[in-house]
C-alpha cells in the first residue's frame, strides 16, 4: 500500500512541476512561462506566504491493519501546512517559518522558524514531545554547518547550495524541460483575472491555467514518462546541479535508462488513478513575475488486485508580495547565547533524564 500511495503523491509532485508556469500576454505560451520561471531567479527580495490543506483523505488498505488506516487518516484529514518566508538577496539571508497542524484526535500544531544565511542554518527547536527534545534545548537555535557535515561524510561542500537562487536556476530549467514536450493546446487555458478568486493585493495582468483531466492523464502520463522525465534527468545531470547536490551521475543514467526500457510498465500505474480535479491556476503581474498560485487536487487511486484504494483532496496556494522591497526580517540571525550546535545537543541528549 505505501508504494501505491508513493506513486499517488509522486504523480501530484510532478504534475504541479510541470504546472510551475510564468506567462505574458504578449509571448508565445511556453516562451513565456520559460521566462517567467527564470524571472524568480532574478529576484533580489521577497516575501513568501504559502498553504496545503488535506481537505479530505480516505484510505482502505487490506494490506495496513484497519486501526492504522483509521490512524493515519485521522491524523492528517484536515491538516494543514504553512511556510512562510523572507528572502533577501544581497548579503544573503532567509528566513522561514513551517507550521504543521494535525487536526483530529491527534491535533497538535507545530511552529518551526528557521534561518539561513550563506554559510549556516540555525533552526529553533520546538517542544516535540515524541523526540524527547531536552528542555533546556527548547527555544534554541540548533545550528548546522553543512560545509562541516560535508567534510565529516567526506564529500565536497558547493556554497551555492545555500543559495535559493541557485535552486530555482534548477526548477527554472527542469520546467522548461518539462513543459517542452507538453501541447499547450491541451493543458493550458487562459483565465479572466477577474473571474480567477484572487486574494487581495493580487493585481495580475494574467491568470494561466494548467489543467489535467481524465480525459488527457493517459496522455499526459505518457509524455512525460518517455519525453519529459528523460529530458529533466539530463538537466539535473550536468555538472553544475550534480555536483551542487552531490547527484551521482551514473545513479542518475541508470535510473534513465530503466524508465526507458519499462515505460509501459509505469505506464500502467496510471491505469488507477482517478482525477476528478487537478488544476492549478498561475497570476502573473505586469512583469511577469509568478506572483500567485494556488492547487486544487481531487485524485483517487484504486488498485483492482489488491482491492487498496486511496482518496486525497489537496488544496494549496503560494504567494509572493513585496518583490525587490527592502527585506523586513522577522527573525534575527541567532547570538552565540542562543545558539546550540549538533554536539551540544548530542551531549544533553546523553545526560538528559
Amino acid at each position: 500500500m505505501s508504494k501505491k500511495l508513493s506513486v499517488l503523491m509522486l504523480t501530484m509532485v510532478l504534475l504541479l512541476t510541470v504546472a510551475l508556469v510564468g506567462c505574458s500576454k504578449k509571448d508565445e505560451l511556453k516562451e513565456a512561462i520559460t521566462k517567467g520561471t527564470a524571472n524568480v531567479t532574478k529576484l533580489s527580495s521577497y516575501e513568501l506566504k504559502s498553504q496545503f490543506k488535506i481537505k479530505d483523505l480516505s484510505i482502505s488498505s487490506n494490506s495496513l491493519p484497519a486501526i492504522q488506516n483509521a490512524f493515519i487518516t485521522d491524523t492528517l484529514k484536515d491538516a494543514d501546512i504553512t511556510l512562510d518566508g523572507v528572502y533577501q538577496k544581497e548579503p544573503l539571508q532567509s528566513e522561514m517559518t513551517l507550521g504543521i497542524h494535525l487536526k483530529g484526535n491527534y491535533s497538535t500544531p507545530y511552529t518551526i522558524p528557521m534561518v539561513v544565511t550563506k554559510d549556516k542554518l540555525y533552526v529553533k527547536l520546538p517542544d516535540l514531545p515524541s523526540y524527547r527534545i531536552p528542555k533546556k534545548a527548547i527555544g534554541k537555535f540548533l545550528e548546522i554547518d553543512p560545509k562541516q557535515l560535508a567534510e565529516q561524510s567526506g564529500s565536497k561542500f558547493n556554497p551555492e547550495i545555500m543559495d535559493p537562487t541557485q535552486v530555482q536556476k534548477l526548477v527554472s530549467e527542469v520546467v522548461s524541460a518539462l513543459l517542452s514536450e507538453y501541447d499547450q493546446a491541451t493543458y493550458f487555458f487562459d483565465i479572466n483575472p477577474k473571474d480567477a478568486k484572487l486574494p487581495q493585493g493580487v493585481e495580475a495582468k494574467q491568470v494561466v491555467q494548467f489543467k489535467i483531466t481524465n480525459d488527457n492523464l493517459k496522455q499526459a502520463a505518457g509524455v512525460f514518462i518517455t519525453k519529459a522525465l528523460p529530458k529533466a534527468i539530463d538537466v539535473i545531470s550536468k555538472d553544475e546541479y550534480a555536483n551542487m547536490f552531490q547527484v551521482n551521475k551514473e545513479k542518475l543514467a541508470e535510473a534513465k535508462k530503466k524508465l526507458q526500457s519499462n515505460t509501459s510498465e509505469v505506464s500502467k500505474k496510471f491505469n488507477n488513478l482517478t482525477v476528478k480535479q487537478f488544476d492549478i491556476n498561475t497570476a502573473l503581474d505586469k512583469n511577469d513575475y509568478p506572483m500567485y498560485q494556488d492547487l486544487n487536487a481531487n485524485v483517487e487511486w484504486n488498485d483492482p488486485t489488491s482491492k487498496d484504494n486511496v482518496k486525497l483532496f489537496v488544496t494549496g496556494y503560494m504567494q509572493y508580495s513585496k518583490i525587490n522591497e527592502k527585506a523586513t526580517f522577522k527573525l534575527s540571525i541567532p547570538t552565540r547565547d542562543q545558539i546550540l550546535t549538533i554536539e551540544q545537543l548530542k551531549n544533553m541528549k546523553t545526560v538528559a533524564p
